[in-house]
């Protein structure tokens, strides 16, 4: 954890006060009208991609589980968002973190590059919707924690890994273009999920992820996951008047007269 501390340290600053502009954002309400408790500390722009991808299950029941909860402060933040009908878990491998449990927040202590203990986590909740990767950072951990959880959240759920720079620092096992960083891993995802449009199925076909994940939203420092049960795209066309016309291999052309 010393090398964690020691690479993500950063002078404390007031946060930013969120802008009156445009609609506020529920968790940057909370946080500024907070007094004192245990800190948060996050890049500010988390916060907009966090409402912008959850805001959906605020009220309803669900599961959110996030691994690596250190201080403790997000837990009641979560709690809060959502509403009295979320069941929060957190999860951390330090046993300290156990003091945090409280009504509707669950503590599992545990190494998140366990994959026994990942599916333990699943065995208990079967309502998982949100998971939420502020773990240890390092490449063999959001991997593996990826490869466990995305798979059995539900159908409708968001996976959201955060801090993916680490995925560009060698301290953490990262570099730029390096095979085996999250970030590589996360590219080739790209590829699974537009395979129903390759043409070559022994290079490149449909699979579980193919058809059952809805998008990949990339930010600087995240990746978000929404998964959605889905079949081959089909095209349609409305309409007969048309002056051009698309004209394989070519994506141009205009219609014959």
């Amino acid at each position: 954890m010393q090398v964690l501390r020691d690479v993500f340290k950063r002078t404390p600053t007031k946060a930013p006060q969120a802008s009156r502009d445009g609609p506020s954002n529920p968790l940057i309400d909370y946080l500024e009208k907070r007094q004192g408790g245990r800190a948060v500390d996050r890049w500010h722009h988390y916060f907009d991609i966090y409402h912008r991808h959850f805001a959906r299950f605020r009220g309803t029941h669900f599961t959110m589980v996030e691994i690596g909860i250190f201080n403790g402060g997000s837990l009641p933040m979560w709690r809060h968002y959502f509403g009295s009908n979320a069941t929060i878990v957190g999860v951390d491998v330090n046993a300290e973190c156990a003091k945090f449990s409280e009504p509707g927040i669950e503590i599992m202590i545990g190494d998140q590059a366990d994959r026994s203990f990942l599916k333990s986590i699943c065995e208990r909740h079967k309502d998982i919707a949100i998971v939420l990767d502020d773990g240890g950072h390092r490449m063999h951990q959001q991997i593996t924690t990826f490869d466990e959880l995305y798979p059995l959240i539900r159908s409708d759920g968001v996976y959201l890994c955060e801090d993916t720079h680490t995925s560009y620092l060698p301290t953490f096992g990262g570099g730029h273009l390096q095979g085996g960083t999250f970030i590589e891993t996360a590219k080739r995802l790209v590829d699974k999920l537009n395979a129903f449009h390759s043409p070559d199925k022994t290079v490149l076909a449909a699979d579980e992820f193919t058809r059952t994940t809805d998008s990949l939203n990339f930010y600087d420092s995240v990746l978000v996951i929404e998964k959605k049960e889905r079949a081959a795209p089909h095209r349609v066309s409305y309409g007969t008047d048309a002056e051009f016309c698309y004209v394989a291999p070519s994506l141009s052309g205009r219609k014959a007269k």
